[in-house]
């Protein structure tokens, strides 16, 4: 360092400095063109979806012989977390969750071990089961949604419109997947009549069995005819509806019609598929992804023009509604984070020019550009996005940038003073404060290691938080020893009037103050030991926080009825519902999806999988402020107007999904006894009047209607159980006898029994079997039936039957504190629990714990990588720790300033108290070093000690102002709040005790001694 100075090859090589620094620019300005937009940036959904479908069997059997199986193998994955699973009767659904800590590029080896496991035991399934199928895009993002609505169309021709629509945005630039939503297959029903049937003697498996004989698709050859081959095509496959009324069946020696004994009629699925509504109107989904990395605000234009030239072509009737616009979110995001970071520029710039002058302020302006310039190079090349991280992150970096600069250019400006020409002021900067700046630069950087290392989705959610900074931090010194040092030569002054004649009143305010904190040195540590440890204690009063809700304007509405209810009557109760919403002036639209949960259209989002019990609702409010009233309003029509429906009204969450923010999971053995249970620990839950009322993801029992056959009865009639399931799931669910192709769909032809027949219980009561051999008996002769109660589903987790008790807060109390609250209850809950069974606390707080696990792992790292940068610039084990000792003073700001505005402590505010840590060190070790410089010239310990403190006060203040009033334009934002003012209260107050706790402390650990009061080295008797 002292061989070579940077500085002085920079002023020797002036031209090709100036010329790095207009390519510097250029390039600068490039990248951010070039830069993708998105709203957030992007993790990996560490999760795998897994279902088999095993038609018939009872939920016990699903559990044992289907769900187990797939359990089971999985288990044996290395990146496995957990494996969670919920069955249903011939249905199993496995949620695959990879251990937080997978690394992204790990994600799809790991999956591929999913897919290979459970195919090598595929022949273990029984007999019967179909699938397992696999969902491994379960975090794709579809952040365009619009609706297609129809007045005075069918559906299926609504449907043939949006296909065409989906041909067309294929050709958008950029364009990912697409996925449609709502759509409704269509399909011909064969309606039966029973008591006909079983009149006319027919054997409905015979019927089914000449039916799909006639419409077979086979080859018939093809003949070589010499130089030609000419095919041979056989007929008699169904067309459409009408060829099926045509059709004439032979039994029993008679012939008949099959629209004799069958209402043949084309409809839609019945019961429907999951639904898709805009408005409360039916309407099909399109939903609309981009690829990764790309320009979102670019693809939202190019896609809207397309829209908007596909609308011109389609018919009058055909409404296009835009449900989900993430790059107008996108838009306005990017929008008010370069505003703040102008903000942010113009309050740097100002504490610049008002600190140093005009000339030496614009040293530091035009460095600011310089160092943004390179970084979005850096970004560009690191595959880093401009989204809600990253924009935070510059704005951060921005008060930390200058520093370097502005040391640079004051000890310039103080060379000046002092009668040093300009060259020898720029080259005295690099010789006297480079290599400490970068001890102090890396120092920093080191600060934000926990971010760039943390493992965890959180720690992925915020990864270029540590790019942008760190990149920022190393960029600016380099600025700060190649590129200020010819600026300062050419802005500056050649000679500057010398200043320190007369200081001003706080300055000698504050000398008078250092001065007394030196010689009560040890008072004044026991002080700050006694205000480090009234932080600690009031820390106990801040809540905690894993991430907060979103500053977006929508509102989710989850309606969860009974398990065993209906797709119908689910429908009914969001057509309730939904009349709330009509006419509401705080609402500016909603989508309803029935029987299944919203498409991932924002990342965070916490996706629910298809069930008839479940619908959701999104809702776009007209402003954030609306949003809160509008939760409230509905959160009361829920409590008041859907008793037995729990309905869950929230906004979107930021980071990683979690859920309802409350939740204890209880495992057990025995599925009865964790009901039990669970009611039991419901109590416990709601005897905190700040959650709502309790929940259970599953609990409740659903009715069962058993056909018990009588075996050695049924076999002298010669019919069988699998006979007799076929009759009854073609009579009460209808059975899929063939296909009718039509253009690009294929239309199942279903055969049932007549509405009155398969919607009445009595139906089975007086159905008649037709036997093979044309006879007829009453089911009631060879079987019984009875009713019966069983679960319609169970979740496991990790093969244990797993009941989770969900609650959410109805004020704004944190997750951790009202588990704090319960911890005792919950205790004596624990210890009376039999044997075999356990309970965890999931939600927040579990996803909170997994965020920080892995910083707290790398803090060590973190320290060492500090300690590390120290001793090579300290070489001293004594002024290490006199540099660690100030590490914590900034928890005496931090406390009070998040309990004076009430923020939570999150887990981006303890990122950022865990960087204030290289912030505060970085300031102790410029201190350091100059002290140590001050002795190297000859002066009294004493006095060197004092001088370095007086030298570095005003350039630690200024980067201290910037730092700190910097983070002022992101105070107001929901996600940056909680850190900005964690970070701006740590950093005053540690810079205020920095200036005099360290002096104190340095003297007393070094038992320097005071001169005697009145006397005073010769240094400062000339006013030096």
């Amino acid at each position: 360092m002292k061989d070579f100075n940077l500085s002085d090859w920079a002023l020797g090589h002036r031209s090709l400095v100036w010329f790095l620094m207009l390519v510097c620019l250029v390039a600068g300005v490039m990248a951010y063109s070039q830069l993708g937009r998105e709203e957030d940036p992007p993790f990996a959904i560490k999760t795998m979806v897994v279902q088999a479908s095993w038609p018939g069997a009872t939920i016990k059997d699903t559990l044992d012989q289907v769900t187990d199986r797939i359990e089971k193998e999985l288990q044996q994955i290395n990146a496995l977390d957990y494996v969670r699973s919920y069955t249903t009767p011939g249905q199993s659904t496995v949620f695959v969750q990879f251990r937080d800590t997978t690394r992204k590029e790990e994600i799809q080896p790991a999956f591929y071990q999913v897919r290979k496991r459970l195919g090598d035991i595929q022949h273990t399934f029984p007999q019967g089961v179909q699938g397992p199928a696999f969902n491994d895009e379960f975090g794709d993002v579809y952040g365009n949604v619009y609706a297609f609505t129809a007045d005075g169309l069918t559906h299926r021709q609504l449907r043939d419109y949006v296909e065409g629509v989906r041909t067309e945005i294929l050709k958008v630039p950029n364009i990912g997947k697409t996925l449609l939503m709502g759509v409704q297959g269509e399909t011909i029903y064969l309606d039966f009549s029973t008591r006909k049937l079983a009149g006319y003697g027919i054997d409905i498996q015979a019927l089914i069995k000449a039916l799909q004989s006639q419409n077979a698709v086979a080859a018939s050859g093809v003949v070589q005819a010499g130089p030609e081959r000419v095919s041979l095509r056989v007929s008699g496959q169904f067309t459409s509806e009408d060829s099926l009324r045509n059709v004439n069946l032979r039994f029993n020696d008679r012939f008949f019609r099959l629209a004799d004994v069958a209402d043949i009629s084309r409809g839609y699925e019945d019961p429907p598929a999951a639904l898709f509504r805009v408005g409360g109107k039916p309407a099909i989904g399109l939903a609309i992804a981009m690829r990764p990395n790309a320009n979102l605000l670019k693809f939202g234009e190019d896609l809207k023009e397309r829209m908007h030239r596909i609308e011109g072509k389609l018919p009058i009737g055909v409404g296009i509604h835009l449900v989900s616009d993430q790059p107008k979110i996108v838009e306005e995001a990017v929008g008010g984070f370069t505003k703040a970071l102008v903000e942010a520029v113009v309050i740097v710039l100002v504490v610049s020019f008002v600190s140093l002058g005009l000339r030496a302020g614009l040293v530091v302006a035009i460095s600011i550009p310089l160092v943004l310039a390179i970084v979005f190079v850096i970004m560009q090349i690191m595959g880093v996005t401009l989204q809600r991280i990253s924009l935070g992150a510059l704005i951060i970096a921005l008060g930390l940038l200058v520093d370097d600069a502005m040391i640079t250019v004051e000890m310039m400006v103080a060379r000046l003073e002092l009668g040093d020409n300009l060259k020898k002021a720029a080259t005295y900067a690099y010789t006297s404060t480079a290599f400490p700046m970068l001890t102090g630069t890396l120092v920093t950087v080191a600060g934000f290691l926990p971010i760039g290392f943390n493992g965890s989705s959180a720690g992925e959610y915020t990864y270029s938080l540590f790019v942008v900074i760190a990149a920022s931090l190393l960029v600016s010194w380099v600025v700060a020893v190649l590129f200020a040092p010819l600026l300062g030569v050419t802005i500056l002054p050649k000679t500057m009037k010398h200043h320190t004649e007369k200081q001003g009143l706080f300055t000698r305010a504050f000398m008078a103050a250092l001065r007394v904190a030196m010689r009560l040195r040890w008072i004044t540590v026991i002080v700050c030991v006694v205000l480090m440890g009234l932080a600690v204690v009031g820390m106990g009063h801040v809540q905690q926080q894993f991430f907060p809700s979103s500053d977006r304007s929508e509102v989710l509405v989850d309606l969860t009825l009974p398990q065993n209810a209906t797709i119908t009557e689910t429908r009914a109760q969001m057509d309730r519902f939904e009349a709330h919403l009509k006419d509401d002036p705080d609402i500016e639209r909603w989508s309803s999806y029935v029987g299944q949960g919203a498409v991932r259209f924002y990342l965070p989002l916490d996706q629910q999988l298809a069930n008839a019990f479940f619908g959701q609702i999104v809702i776009v409010t007209k402003s954030l402020e609306i949003r809160d009233q509008v939760i409230a309003r509905l959160q009361k029509i829920g409590r008041h107007d859907f008793v037995g429906t729990d309905v869950l009204v929230q906004p979107l969450n930021l980071g990683p999904p979690v859920g309802r923010p409350i939740q204890y999971r209880l495992s057990g053995p025995n599925v009865q006894e964790v009901r039990r249970l669970a009611l039991k620990l419901a109590d416990v839950v709601a005897a905190d009047k700040r959650l709502a009322v309790p929940t259970f993801d599953w609990n409740e029992p659903g009715k069962v209607l058993r056909v018990e056959i009588l075996q050695d009865k049924a076999r002298q009639l010669g019919v069988t159980s699998q006979d007799i399931a076929g009759i009854l799931n073609g009579i009460v669910g209808g059975q899929a006898i063939t296909q009718v192709r039509d253009s690009i769909y294929l239309v199942n032809v279903v055969g049932r029994a007549r509405t009155v027949e398969r919607t009445s219980l009595d139906t089975l009561q007086s159905l008649q079997v037709a036997l093979s051999n044309g006879s007829v008996v009453p089911i009631l002769a060879f079987a019984k039936i009875d009713y019966d109660l069983e679960q319609p589903i169970v979740w496991r987790r990790d093969r244990v039957p797993t009941l989770t008790v969900r609650a959410t807060i109805n004020d704004a109390t944190q997750p951790p504190t009202i588990v704090a609250a319960l911890q005792p209850a919950i205790d004596a809950y624990v210890a009376a629990l039999p044997e075999g069974y356990t309970l965890a606390v999931g939600g927040a707080v579990e996803e909170a714990g997994k965020g920080q696990g892995p910083i707290a792992a790398v803090v060590p790292v973190m320290l060492l990588a500090m300690a590390f940068f120290l001793m090579i610039q300290l070489q001293s084990f004594q002024k290490l720790f006199l540099v660690f000792s100030v590490a914590p003073l900034g928890l005496i700001g931090v406390v009070p300033a998040l309990l004076l505005f009430d923020k939570p402590m999150g887990f981006v505010a303890i990122l950022g108290i865990l960087a204030l840590i290289g912030i505060i060190v970085r300031n102790a070790v410029i201190l350091v070093s100059q002290i140590e410089e001050c002795e190297a010239e000859g002066m009294e310990p004493w006095d060197a000690v004092v001088e370095a403190t007086r030298h570095r006060m005003r350039p630690i203040l200024l980067t201290a102002a910037a730092a700190s009033l910097g983070l002022i334009p992101i105070a107001r934002e929901v996600f940056w709040g909680p850190m900005a003012y964690a970070m701006i209260g740590g950093i005053l107050a540690a810079t205020a005790l920095t200036l005099l706790f360290l002096p104190a402390l340095y003297v007393g650990w070094y038992r320097i001694k005071p001169p005697p009061r009145g006397k005073a080295s010769a240094r400062h008797a000339v006013g030096h």
